[in-house]
């Protein structure tokens, strides 16, 4: 077969008779269709922003957030205090700012607690024995049949109400969907042509799940992990709201909802600011997760165009 001289030999040409251009890696082809993904880079954009702003809230917030002036109670947004003050005086704008180090550091938290237990969790159940997979998988199935909410209330009982054995409560009853998902892509993957090379070439067990295994779920475990940033956080204002979440004095945007519903009628603007600011960050979250899932799944609408 006679080569193309305009191609050098190295490639075929295209439609205009030009070279083509060299083939892109997956992971630069899933960063190109990230950042064409306009409602993922808005969601990006937003969580990025709440983390500066728990990053630094000692020096974004104005005011201390636990400090009580009762000569400004429930006053309404002004210069001295952008979104008001609560029933005991409290600047709002300073402890929505403190909430989101809290609303920030429990979606973090929660994920790598749930990726440390349902990661080997769902890669051994995968790779062992059937009697070590059902074992655990009946674990799961007990985790799961409980709900969310009431088994964390549950751990908190049982471990205390500080922040971080709030932050653990939820994580120990999370787990068990990332153990379902990475035992799914375990099975489905160890069956692929390159893994059963990769084993009849003498490759151990170690190596077939490090540099073939893990890499390749890698993507479906990222999105799993943006979609329960979220869960966690709604789940820390949900215990919040109801009184056995974060303690005060610590800023919780669940906490100040729950005040702020006391006297709802005469100011609204103390259960709004912190409603909107958990339903901003959950939206970021799903917007960045739904980018994300296009992005890694090459089968996806947008991967093909």
């Amino acid at each position: 077969m006679e080569v193309n001289s305009q191609t050098g030999g190295r490639g075929r040409p295209d439609a205009e008779g030009g070279a083509r251009r060299p083939r892109r890696s997956l992971g630069q082809l899933a960063v190109q269709r990230l950042l064409g993904n306009r409602l993922a880079l808005v969601g990006g954009v937003v969580v990025l922003a709440f983390v500066v702003l728990a990053v630094l809230a000692p020096v974004i917030a104005p005011y201390d957030p636990a400090k009580q002036n009762y000569l400004a109670l429930n006053e309404a947004p002004s210069r001295a205090h952008l979104f008001g003050t609560d029933n005991l005086g409290r600047d709002i704008f300073s402890r929505l700012v403190y909430g989101a180090r809290t609303s920030v550091s429990v979606g973090v938290i929660t994920q790598l607690i749930i990726l440390g237990i349902g990661l080997p969790v769902g890669a051994i159940a995968a790779l062992a024995g059937r009697r070590t997979d059902n074992l655990l998988m009946r674990l799961v199935d007990v985790v799961y049949a409980f709900p969310d909410l009431l088994l964390i209330i549950l751990l908190r009982s049982i471990f205390g109400g500080s922040i971080y054995m709030i932050f653990l409560a939820i994580g120990l009853a999370g787990w068990s969907d990332m153990a379902r998902l990475v035992r799914g892509q375990v099975l489905s993957l160890k069956e692929r042509e390159y893994v059963l090379a990769a084993v009849a070439l003498g490759a151990g067990g170690r190596e077939v799940l490090g540099r073939h295994l893990l890499p390749n779920a890698i993507g479906p475990v990222v999105v799993a992990v943006t979609f329960g940033v979220p869960r966690a956080i709604f789940a820390e204002a949900a215990l919040s709201y109801i009184g056995v979440g974060v303690r005060p004095p610590t800023p919780s945007w669940g906490t100040m909802i729950q005040d702020g519903t006391l006297v709802i009628s005469a100011y609204p603007h103390e259960v709004v600011s912190p409603a909107l600011a958990i339903a901003l960050l959950m939206l970021a979250f799903t917007f960045l997760g739904d980018g994300l899932r296009d992005a890694l799944d090459p089968r996806s609408a947008r991967a093909a165009r």
